[in-house]
């Protein structure tokens, strides 16, 4: 069945059925980090493209496993990397020497990731940094710390992880700290289904014939080390998925670079929302989309609702309905495109 759906999952980029979710490079969210990988897990997305951290990916893979078990699915997990300003994660931290030994240790029972023990500090590798502990404490002696990766983390973390797929997060003019990145990915020795590069020309005060340069300069060092490419274009990084007008600078994107770009599937990202595929043609559309911001924002309310009943949406029948309805509605219309 796995090796069923990792087709299923390859045939999408073929087909241009592909869907990703994007669940976020930063700590926004990551108190919800399972029910937004089991409902669009359950939706029927490819992929799930998730931080570089231990704690976020044992979230985010206990509930892919719920997924597989009860609906028969298993997307890709993704891990995303940068080759430029360091992926950093806030952590809470402790000393443990500070607790009097008479506390009855809030910071444990509110704890989701089961960070905290009995006794002890807190173990940073199941800690996600939803930061519900801070306040907690009556001593107030809980901090706030970021965890930075640096490039010699990176193969380390990858063994430990062992994702499907690895993406790059890159930007033109960094072509050399790319390829330096691409070789710490490679000592990892793993056999990923694809490399994804995540790059956009926004801000950065180039052309469309010189971003695809620069891409092309990015396919020359995975074709060194064998890696098999994923496009992925930002239309408009960090808009928060809204209206029609980032929809429309997504599209515009691809379909400026789609003559020139190198081989490999091309994927929208950045400003996709319900309405990019209406500026989509039905035949000759790019092989994938990832959706982000929109994709938590429409099942919030139920996130938000499950989060004050102290229960998972897989718990509660009604807003699980709910939120797969919804999740199904944004990315329906994508995995019944027509083939290429």
């Amino acid at each position: 069945m796995t090796s069923q759906n990792s087709h299923c999952n390859s045939e999408a980029l073929k087909k241009g059925n592909w869907v990703k979710l994007i669940c976020g490079a930063s700590n926004q969210d990551l108190s919800s980090i399972a029910d937004l990988c089991s409902v669009y897990g359950a939706a029927g997305v490819h992929c799930i493209d998730l931080a570089a951290d231990e704690a976020v990916i044992n979230t985010a893979r206990n509930a892919m496993d719920w997924v597989f078990e009860t609906h028969g699915k298993k997307p890709w997990l993704m891990v995303s990397l940068s080759d430029g300003e360091d992926a950093h994660f806030r952590k809470a931290w402790f000393n443990p020497d500070l607790c009097p030994s008479n506390c009855s240790r809030p910071c444990q029972n509110i704890c989701p990731a089961k960070a905290i023990a009995n006794k002890g500090g807190i173990n940073s590798k199941k800690c996600y940094g939803c930061g519900r502990c801070i306040d907690r404490c009556p001593l107030g002696i809980i901090q706030e710390k970021d965890r930075r990766l640096t490039l010699k983390d990176f193969a380390p973390l990858l063994k430990t992880i062992k994702p499907d797929a690895v993406e790059v997060h890159t930007a033109p003019g960094r072509a050399k700290e790319f390829e330096n990145t691409i070789k710490e990915i490679t000592k990892a020795k793993l056999q990923l289904k694809r490399l994804s590069v995540s790059c956009g020309l926004q801000s950065h005060g180039i052309n469309y014939e010189q971003f695809a340069e620069e891409l092309w300069m990015r396919h020359k060092f995975l074709r060194m080390h064998n890696q098999k490419p994923l496009w992925q274009l930002d239309g408009r990084r960090m808009s928060g998925d809204l209206g029609a007008g980032t929809a429309k600078i997504a599209v515009r994107l691809w379909k400026k670079i789609r003559p020139i770009a190198p081989p490999g599937p091309l994927q929208l990202a950045g400003g996709t929302n319900e309405t990019t595929i209406t500026y989509i043609p039905n035949i000759s559309g790019p092989e994938g989309i990832a959706f982000g911001g929109m994709a938590r924002k429409i099942i919030q309310p139920w996130l938000i609702e499950a989060e004050k009943k102290q229960i998972s949406l897989r718990e509660w029948p009604e807003g699980w309905e709910a939120a797969l309805s919804a999740a199904k509605k944004l990315i329906n219309p994508w995995l019944i495109r027509k083939s290429l």
